[in-house]
């Protein structure tokens, strides 16, 4: 697999199954602060930077002062936090079936692995501590708070590319459950864009959105890949 480098892979919804502690979270989080939003909205903002989804809703409600966005928006994403932390103390996320195995291929014709994610490096970390993955199951984990803005904006992946030493989009495949995700592969330039609809959207949202390959879920890219080799 002489012209794939680097898989690129989303977190939530695409490696580990979300059993729904994070939109519970945000939503508890927005509903203390008196911030209502819809099941809707929150679909649409899947696979983007918590921190940036709260802003969006601090803006709404609060008078156009940055300052006072900014505090409210710290409020609000210190009290997600807390509220997500507290649900994965009861039991976190598991890994979505196949997705050791692709990796353990993957690896095994020396294609490097990444992850990226909409949470920051505090959430991250409760989260890849549930699945018992070791420091060496990925090679980089790039969190929203390594960038400076998160998808659709293509950099969390830049970042993985530029951590692993890739310089080729050409030779990278980019794999998330989410409009977000893929848009932010189109932005990226990567030559394949994958979607699964294992997680947060559905396959028919994700039609509507750039792609190269649309799948049920990761276990199902080792076959897809090799029929492009």
């Amino acid at each position: 697999m002489d012209s794939l480098e680097l898989v690129i892979f989303d977190l939530g919804g695409t490696t580990i199954r979300d059993s729904g502690q994070v939109p519970e979270a945000l939503v508890s989080a927005m509903s203390a602060a008196g911030i209502e939003v819809s099941g809707e909205e929150l679909q649409q903002a899947r696979g983007a930077s918590k921190r940036e989804v709260i802003r969006h809703f601090v803006e709404r409600r609060c008078p156009p002062s940055s300052a006072k966005i900014e505090e409210k928006t710290e409020e609000v994403f210190s009290a997600f936090r807390n509220n997500l932390a507290a649900r994965y103390s009861h039991g976190g996320d598991q890994v979505i079936p196949g997705v050791e195995e692709t990796f353990a291929w993957l690896r095994s014709r020396q294609v490097k692995i990444a992850l990226n994610t909409g949470f920051d490096r505090f959430i991250t970390t409760l989260i890849l501590q549930a699945t018992g993955w070791t420091p060496t199951t990925v090679q980089v984990v790039v969190c929203a708070d390594d960038v400076t803005l998160g998808r659709p904006a293509p950099y969390l992946i830049f970042h993985a590319m530029e951590n692993l030493g890739v310089t080729d989009v050409h030779q990278v495949a980019v794999v998330g459950d989410t409009v977000l995700d893929l848009l932010a592969g189109w932005n990226a330039g990567v030559r394949w864009n994958i979607g699964v609809w294992c997680g947060a959207h559905s396959r028919e949202k994700l039609e509507q959105a750039p792609h190269t390959l649309l799948l049920p879920d990761i276990g199902a890219l080792p076959g897809a890949l090799a029929k492009l080799f």
